[in-house]
């Protein structure tokens, strides 16, 4: 079994493209580690601070069409770098949805009603978020006043192996 689990950084929008996730401008950089102080910060969003609001969260929860925009690596490069493994959305860009589970990351989609329900309990809260990964997926949120909630998500097959061999490679490497 595989276990995401941290603090959540609730971003209250759909369409947060790869341009806003990582800038355009830093995609000349010739390590990951140098997008590290870059991620988010063109995103435009009602009290969000990146050099603030990013520190300590490992997981984010979000709206729906997460990594929309241009197809780059960098995206999820620049979320790992940061320590973020695990996005939860209503959906994501097919493209980015497929380069966070080659790099074992983790993209994950409930239904719109559930995002819904996670924003309106814990949005604004100090909050963290157990994920576990296993024959079942479920996603365990708990926050400031002994809120609780749990809910179940599917992954295919393949999704799951990416993500329990740490990606693309390491899938290969056990496969192949």
């Amino acid at each position: 079994m595989k276990v995401f689990e941290g603090k959540v950084l609730f971003l209250d929008r759909s369409d947060i493209n790869t341009d806003e996730i990582i800038p355009a401008r830093y995609l000349t950089e010739i390590s990951k580690q140098a997008l590290k102080p870059y991620l988010l910060e063109d995103l435009k969003l009602d009290g969000f601070n990146p050099k603030t609001d990013i520190a300590e969260k490992s997981v984010i929860i979000t709206r729906s069409n997460f990594g929309c925009g241009s197809s780059r690596e960098h995206a999820p490069w620049a979320l790992e770098v940061n320590g973020i493994y695990a996005v939860v959305a209503v959906n994501f860009a097919r493209i980015f949805r497929q380069n966070m589970f080659n790099r074992g990351m983790l993209a994950a989609e409930l239904d719109e009603q559930t995002v819904n329900s996670i924003f309106d309990t814990f949005a604004g809260k100090n909050c963290t978020c157990r994920i576990e990964i296993g024959a079942a997926c479920t996603l365990g949120l708990n926050g400031a006043g002994g809120l609780s909630a749990s809910h179940t998500f599917r992954l295919n097959a393949f999704d799951r192996a990416l993500v329990e061999s740490g990606g693309w490679l390491g899938y290969a490497e056990r496969n192949y």
